[in-house]
């Protein structure tokens, strides 16, 4: 939402997203491996977000920018002030804002990234919220203990 949000951009990828589409699941996923005691992805086509949660891989984001509105050839348009048609006139002399639009873009992920991790550590401070990340779950089988029972979720 955030990447949508930026003037121009018109489409936004998490991953694989639109390749994903075409794939059969089977080939869309992101098998886990063991590697030691770490689990691992041997890809990363959900582009690190999984369920809308970071699974701790990469997160990639592509966004899709529409071309500037001006451009050396004339398209038709209205002159709203003679109230007729003409053709529009030359005005930019930049060809393409895609690298001014990468660090707003970069910007605007570490806002919302940002806020999701204070949400999750909570605190005012730098020094408050250290001990808390540094505490946090890792992919590892040690941190990921499991009773080893049969649930039964419904009922």
């Amino acid at each position: 939402m955030a990447v949508m949000s930026v003037q121009a951009i018109k489409g936004v990828e998490i991953g694989d997203a639109f390749e994903n589409a075409k794939r059969l699941g089977t080939q869309a996923h992101d098998p886990i491996t063991l590697e030691h005691s770490s689990l691992q992805r041997l890809t990363n086509r959900a582009g690190g977000i999984e369920g809308g949660i970071s699974n701790g891989g990469p997160i990639v984001i592509r966004a899709a920018m529409k071309p500037i509105a001006t451009t050396l050839t004339p398209q038709q348009t209205v002159d709203l002030a003679a109230g007729s048609e003409s053709p529009t006139k030359y005005e930019r002399s930049d060809f393409c804002p895609v690298p001014r639009a990468v660090p707003i873009l970069e910007a605007m992920v570490a806002f919302v990234l940002s806020d999701a991790l204070i949400e999750k550590l909570g605190g005012d401070s730098l020094s408050e919220m250290l001990p808390r990340f540094a505490e946090l779950r890792k992919a590892t089988l040690e941190d990921l203990k499991m009773d080893n029972t049969s649930h039964v979720f419904w009922e």
